[in-house]
């Protein structure tokens, strides 16, 4: 059986036999799942060991950058030779790049030699231009006359070399194709010069392929599944000033003036977030179709720089924008339909939002305190996004094992080598993609963990305030309430509302709390990654051609999909009536978690449709955050600095989905001061009711009149 809450909180009579403010009653409570809280513990320790590994390793220029022949990386100054500014990768030999896109050949890009230019080369108009290898033994150069010289030292060759030069051995190399930057790699277009090929031919160079192929194999490897993933991790790095503005500064600017909304103009606000919900969902709608070419001409470009307006080169970044435009049309037809549909029910919402605005407007620190959770959100979130983008560069260069025959003039050696033509790969072990996995999964716990600490805070400050009594009268809260303000200021039966009940809470937290806080961030973050492990195995299944297209498998598929969304979904929403139970009584998280259901499930009818109304405006309020963040990092990033420069972005999608997903958490920690109030208070009133035989002592009329009650409210008004 479970003891009556007027007696755990608020106000209560010492052994002396004077009124004593005291929250909780201390003897009543005690520390709840230590063992999960050292499990935390623990894991945060692993994560820095994991995080460590990979700042020790990593590289987050390896994510933009290519390698060349010496296996550095372009862009390296510390590099021999330096590369500084080098950061183009040039592949030398065309022969070689044709060879590697014939169908069943056994030679690979990344063995043909390629070295680091400052841009890509083209063909000259009226002669043969050539792009020699770096400056070394006897060619007397330093490697800012090279690059002054367009990478041509052709002139100061012997004869040895000339010769086997003409047979693309090197170290010189014509230029018969002209190359545009493609995401800081050549790409050669296969429209071969006839001025130079001609040259070429005449000097008596050996036979240049110039097939289709030479263009499709560079393409290929450029638009190969692991160097978008690259890329796309790339873009967080380049676009990080978006992130902080978008993803943190603006968003707790939004939530903050939504909070004072909701106080001052409770009645407009529902009306108000549903129209600026559906204005936001079209405008993002819209940018993801201009930025996939289907609105004016505006289309994401792979290529960097100028170049020729007839050269088209496509990447896989804009089939992903052109799905993710689809995927938004569809939301955004679903989302107006719905909010249509919820018009009805939108007074019912003003009346609950009423009641949480009268909490906020008493409990003023309320507002003041999600600024601790998201300060604390901030740094782990830099420490985090680091830490991320170097365990996704943090494999080994290596050098390839290659059985092919190619053969390259060594300067150095002076003369030709054909053992050391392997080229050089990034490597990754399988431990590193657990250790991407385990960063992942942390990244989740710890940003739930956050979100649950101040969603127990807020429930425990509104608790408190509302089995509050009167210090000179015995009279109910609800009395108070209807008090006029005049009379009210005049008598003051009220205790005044300090910023207490929001420290006290939190002292209890970190006391008594953590524990049950960490296990139930963590049950929400396990469903959350076995969903998402089920649907990257569903992916895979479905292009490898393994799954079912009948009717039963498609069923099949959508069910269970439906299903572990549901199941998310309601462990989602009991624990965070966990963590209110868990605030007021002080109870463990699965003891907590049966009360409070148990407590749902006898009122379901009573509260049911009043709180699923509620948390749909305030859901709806939390999206228009996101979605604000979201428009705004499209400005952001539709500038000259990210589509031109050394900053250039491959696609805006991730770094906008970054800061969505920033904005949704920072507006969930400040909607949570309405939530929780709301969700707190239904609780509260139905354990108040269920104390007194179904009658609430210290229920404001405002929630009675929302929850439907008449009776109740006659004998109010009596």
């Amino acid at each position: 059986m479970r003891g009556p809450l007027g007696a755990v909180i608020g106000r209560y009579p010492s052994s002396d036999g004077t009124t004593e403010i005291g929250g909780i009653i201390r003897h009543n409570r005690k520390c709840r799942d230590i063992v999960f809280l050292v499990i935390f513990i623990a894991f945060w320790v692993a994560m820095i060991v994991n995080s460590s590994f990979g700042f020790n390793q990593g590289n987050p220029l390896r994510l933009t950058y290519g390698l060349d022949y010496k296996g550095n990386l372009c862009g390296d100054k510390h590099a021999h030779p330096g590369l500084r500014k080098l950061e183009l990768k040039y592949w030398l030999n065309p022969n070689q790049v044709y060879q590697s896109g014939v169908k069943d050949s056994q030679f690979k890009l990344s063995n043909a030699r390629s070295i680091c230019l400052w841009d890509c080369p083209t063909p000259s108009e009226d002669s043969l231009n050539w792009v020699c290898d770096y400056p070394q033994g006897d060619i007397r150069l330093s490697m800012r006359d090279w690059i002054n010289r367009n990478y041509d030292y052709y002139e100061f060759l012997t004869p040895e070399m000339r010769n086997t030069s003409l047979q693309l051995q090197g170290p010189c190399y014509p230029v018969i194709f002209p190359s545009v930057n493609v995401y800081w790699s050549c790409q050669f277009i296969a429209r071969a010069s006839n001025i130079s090929l001609r040259h070429w031919q005449q000097m008596g160079g050996v036979n240049i392929n110039e097939d289709m192929v030479i263009d499709k194999s560079i393409h290929r490897s450029i638009n190969s599944r692991s160097s978008v993933l690259k890329r796309y991790m790339a873009d967080i790095g380049k676009s990080w000033p978006v992130l902080i503005v978008c993803g943190g500064m603006l968003p707790l600017f939004l939530s903050v003036i939504w909070l004072l909304m909701i106080r001052h103009f409770v009645s407009a606000m529902p009306w108000i977030t549903v129209a600026l919900f559906n204005i936001l969902i079209i405008t993002v709608t819209m940018f993801y179709y201009l930025k996939a070419g289907w609105i004016g001409n505006d289309a994401i470009s792979p290529i960097i720089g100028e170049h020729d307006p007839y050269i088209n080169v496509f990447g896989r970044e804009l089939h992903h924008l052109r799905a993710v435009a689809i995927l938004m049309t569809f939301i955004m037809v679903v989302s107006i339909l719905t909010s249509i549909a919820i018009v009805r029910r939108i007074l019912m919402a003003t009346s609950v939002l009423k009641v949480a605005a009268k909490v906020i407007g008493e409990v003023q620190a309320l507002i003041i305190f999600p600024i601790i959770p998201y300060a604390t959100l901030a740094i782990f979130y830099m420490f985090w996004i680091s830490a991320a983008l170097h365990l996704f560069s943090s494999g080994q260069v290596v050098k390839n094992n290659c059985n092919t025959n190619c053969c390259a003039y060594d300067l150095v050696a002076k003369k030709v080598n054909c053992d050391g033509c392997c080229g050089y790969s990034i490597h990754y072990t399988p431990h590193i993609a657990v250790a991407i996995f385990f960063h992942l999964f942390g990244g989740y716990w710890a940003t739930q963990f956050f979100i649950a600490c101040s969603s127990t805070v807020i429930a425990g400050s509104v608790a408190s305030y509302y089995w509050a009594r009167g210090e000179t009268s015995a009279a109910p809260m609800w009395a108070i309430w209807n008090l006029p303000r005049a009379k009210l200021d005049a008598e003051d039966p009220r205790p005044e509302i300090p910023f207490l009940p929001v420290f006290a809470s939190m002292k209890r937290l970190i006391r008594y709390n953590l524990g049950s806080v960490a296990l139930g961030s963590l049950v929400v973050s396990f469903v959350e990654s076995i969903r998402f492990i089920l649907e990257s195995i569903r992916r895979k299944l479905k292009v490898a051609g393994v799954t079912s297209d009948g009717w039963f498998g498609k069923i099949g598929n959508h069910t269970s999909q439906g299903c572990l969304r549901c199941v998310e979904w309601t462990i989602k929403s009991v624990n965070r009536n966990a963590y209110i139970m868990i605030a007021i009584t002080g109870k463990s998280f699965f003891k907590a978690s049966e009360i409070a259901t148990e407590l749902i499930m006898n009122n379901i009818l009573r509260i049911g449709k009043v709180n699923v109304i509620g948390d749909v405006i305030l859901f709806l309020g939390k999206l228009c955050v996101s979605l604000s963040s979201a428009v705004f990092s499209f400005l952001m990033l539709d500038t000259y600095k990210y589509r031109a420069a050394h900053n250039k972005i491959s696609s805006p999608l991730l770094p906008v989905l970054i800061c969505w997903a920033l904005g949704y958490v920072v507006a969930t920690l400040f909607f949570a001061v309405v939530e929780m109030s709301i969700d707190t208070i239904i609780l509260s009133f139905c354990q108040d009711s269920e104390e007194h035989q179904g009658t609430a002592q210290y229920a404001p009329p405002l929630l009675i009149e929302t929850l439907g009650d008449q009776n109740e409210m006659q004998r109010l008004t009596q």
